[in-house]
């Protein structure tokens, strides 16, 4: 279970790749001959290959390369092949997969532009079978045989429908700009898949190989294919901790059984309203992905079985004890996010308005502390089960995660306070260590101690939640201005908040003393944001602050897979290069190209 110097030198390189812009490689080719040609070589290739382990993003590209180079085809069709590469990979996986099991993805842009009767829900097109188009065709005939079908481009009701454990498999037509956005997260998490790209990026009235789609759709195999290891049976095991039903069986609302038990006749018993709102809050919400870590760091260095076809059933059978230790990562997470909204004066939190907004500041910090003491509780109760000296350490990692997070946000609290806001980028990087790597570290190490002693992992798992905690905050920074939907919706609004940030640091480490005074005086001014933000930004793009960012961002990403290469157990290995791969998750387009670090403030947009 210990980190060997032997593996570092037989794993294989994990070397990022400069970022480069994609759109030159998502040609279609042109002709149906040619289309078919390079779907018969993709079939060959992914034939040959081990389907036991999910590929990554960098291998597929490098099959497809090699398919193309076969045919004696140009590079620009590189994206187009790397869906059919993936379709072939998962295709016996997809197969096998009970059509009741199959989610259908469909696009709105298949629908006549002119004279389509169809309106918009919260999943997508509610399309009607009027005939005008292939749409209706399409989702008659997969909803015959039992598919969910959704008529929607990354909906994010998908993941959710995935987690929630409705269906095992993902077939979709889109265009390959939708597909990239996919490609990586899907992948990775080894959740089977096929997809027909479309003819084109325009979103109006675009066609596709129809025939294909039908064969897609229609595709079945009654043979046991050799199944890649999935992430999904965890990720819903993490999911479903924060159900009621379960929420209230692993961690019951002790207060709320008193006040029945004691016949109370108060609808709202004052007593147990902390518990009952702190309760609502932790439900209410979120990706999951901190306990997600934590069961599936025990499964790994526990044997991987979770990851196998099976592993919904290793999942039900993880003892409650590990259930709650996970869970607590998750309370510890929620208590900082109701203490960083009144830090923040935050309005929104997962679509309701923020707990200090709803009850007041008071009663906000209360149940946040709540949280915490629940995060605690839930670990110190299993002491017996766990052992005394597991239940110790455990909680000795919960508290220095949550004592150094807290001198983060400590730290940003003092410097946006203060008058004069110089930053050099180590003290800025520092921050960032504080504020978001206890939280991965503490989610690790609390998995390793559930399956055996830490000694061998303390030391390299806190550099790897360093070095990918300060590598996410970094690429926070940049999506920040690039108005990344799944961040904010707004640029910049982290500068507006007073936070500290690289970007601010990198500024004033490079412009000349009269530009960082004219960087200082923006703060002092109150133009409408648009302005002040385009005058920062302008700035920003002169100390070329988004370029070096990035390559900051890939230095500390090139450290943490380092770190991983030298694992011993490969289980252990795969899943922190999935945890890399997915939290520094930065799309397809470099953000520090001035197309996209263009100012974003319509929220709409």
């Amino acid at each position: 279970m210990a980190p060997t110097s032997t593996e570092s030198e037989t794993a294989p390189s994990r070397k990022r790749p400069a970022r480069r812009k994609t759109s030159h490689l998502k040609l279609v080719p042109a002709t149906r001959e040619l289309r078919e040609q390079i779907r018969l070589q993709c079939q060959k290739i992914a034939d040959g290959l081990d389907k036991s382990n999910p590929l990554s993003k960098d291998e597929l590209e490098r099959h497809a390369r090699q398919v193309l180079t076969e045919l004696n085809q140009p590079e620009s069709y590189v994206g187009w092949t790397m869906v059919l590469l993936s379709s072939e990979f998962f295709r016996e996986q997809v197969a096998a997969t009970p059509y009741s099991r199959r989610l259908l993805l469909l696009p709105h842009c298949l629908k006549h532009a002119e004279g389509c009767p169809a309106d918009y829900d919260e999943f997508g097109l509610d399309c009607r079978q009027c005939g005008a188009c292939s749409i209706a065709d399409f989702r008659a005939r997969a909803e015959d045989l039992g598919y969910k079908v959704l008529v929607a481009e990354g909906s994010p009701i998908v993941l959710k429908i995935i987690i929630g454990g409705y269906v095992d498999a993902i077939l979709g037509v889109a265009c390959l700009n939708v597909l990239e956005k996919a490609i990586d997260k899907i992948l990775l998490a080894g959740i089977p898949c096929m997809a027909v790209p479309l003819h084109s990026s325009d979103c109006r009235n675009t066609s596709v190989d129809e025939d294909w789609v039908s064969e897609m759709i229609t595709i079945e195999q009654q043979a046991k294919p050799t199944q890649t290891q999935s992430y999904i049976h965890l990720m819903r095991a993490a999911g479903k901790l924060l159900q009621s039903t379960e929420l209230d069986r692993i961690a019951p609302r002790m207060r709320q059984q008193q006040s029945q038990v004691e016949g109370s006749t108060e609808k709202h018993d004052p007593i147990a309203s902390t518990e009952a709102i702190a309760h609502d809050f932790l439900a209410r919400g979120g990706k999951h992905s901190r306990p997600f870590i934590t069961l599936a760091t025990y499964d790994a260095v526990s044997g991987g079985k979770a990851t196998l076809t099976d592993g919904a059933s290793y999942c039900d059978a993880f003892p409650d004890e590990v259930r709650r230790t996970a869970l607590s990562i998750e309370t510890f997470h929620k208590a900082s996010l109701v203490h960083d909204d009144i830090e923040d004066d935050d309005l929104y939190r997962y679509g309701s308005e923020t707990l200090h907004r709803q009850y007041g500041t008071a009663t906000a910090i209360n149940v946040g502390d709540y949280l915490i003491g629940l995060g605690y509780r839930l670990v110190s109760r299993d002491a017996e089960k766990l052992g005394h000296q597991v239940a110790a350490e455990i909680t000795e990692v919960l508290s220095d995660a949550h004592m150094r997070l807290s001198e983060g946000q400590g730290a940003e609290l003092m410097w946006r306070d203060q008058k004069q806001r110089k930053l050099q980028p180590l003290d800025a990087l520092k921050i960032y260590a504080l504020k978001t790597a206890p939280a991965f570290e503490a989610a690790l190490l609390a998995g390793l101690r559930l399956a055996g002693p830490l000694d061998a992992y303390r030391k390299p798992i806190r550099q790897f939640a360093r070095h990918l905690g300060v590598a996410f905050q970094i690429l926070n920074d940049l999506k920040d201005w690039s108005g990344d939907e799944d961040n904010k919706l707004a640029s910049g609004t982290d500068i507006l908040g007073g936070r500290p940030t690289v970007l601010w640091a990198l500024a004033l480490e490079t412009l000349s003393e009269e530009e960082q005074s004219k960087l200082f005086a923006f703060l002092d001014e109150e133009p409408a944001n648009e302005i002040l933000l385009s005058r920062i930004g302008s700035l920003y793009r002169e100390a070329d602050v988004f370029h070096k960012a990035s390559q900051l961002v890939d230095k500390y990403q090139q450290r943490a897979e380092e770190i991983v290469g030298q694992m011993e157990i490969e289980s252990f290995r795969r899943l922190l290069y999935y945890l890399i791969e997915t939290v520094l998750d930065r799309g397809s387009t470099p953000v520090f190209e001035p197309a996209v670090v263009e100012l974003r403030t319509d929220a709409s947009s």
